[in-house]
């Protein structure tokens, strides 16, 4: 049987690293940042932008799904509201699959510090700090499996997940 983690948590949580472990660590598995589905310039957000990134993610990975080359599959995005992970859940052909939603947790002070890392770094934009500390209480009220994040390695972190 397939296993389908989707992986969500407000931006510098550390979902892309994890989930770039996680495709290591694991047989046979594949990764998909929802990121990569709405990398544009300038980045819109708008009904129909939205739609359209939900529509390609759900193609994704139902294609990885049907492939038998795999047996783990990796997603990860922001997916601070139910709404987000039901709306793709509900699009996926994963009768033979088992779907582990999962949201990485972390406390402000720890996401401030990588968010400013980040910056420093030229990976993100100042404005990053304010919208995902806004976000994290939000990963709370998720149907979700809860994995914190704080003073734990990318790999320890992977190793909790592999292990559920």
């Amino acid at each position: 049987m397939k296993t389908l983690y989707l992986i969500g948590g407000t931006m510098g949580v550390g979902k892309t690293a994890v989930s770039q472990q996680l495709k290591k660590d694991l047989p046979n598995s594949v990764f998909l940042d929802g990121d990569w589905c709405w990398d544009s310039n300038p980045f819109q957000v708008t009904e129909e932008t939205k739609a359209m990134v939900t529509d390609n993610i759900c193609y994704l990975l139902n294609s990885f799904l049907s492939c038998s080359a795999y047996e783990n599959i990796i997603f990860c995005w922001v997916m601070h509201e139910q709404s987000i992970i039901d709306s793709i859940v509900e699009r996926l052909n994963a009768d033979n699959c088992n779907i582990k939603c999962i949201s990485l947790m972390t406390d402000e002070s720890t996401l401030r510090n990588r968010l400013k890392s980040d910056i420093n770094a030229g990976i993100r934009k100042e404005d990053v700090i304010s919208r995902s500390v806004a976000r994290i209480s939000k990963y709370q009220l998720l149907d979700t499996i809860k994995i914190d994040t704080v003073n734990k390695t990318i790999q320890q972190v992977a190793d909790e997940i592999a292990k559920l």
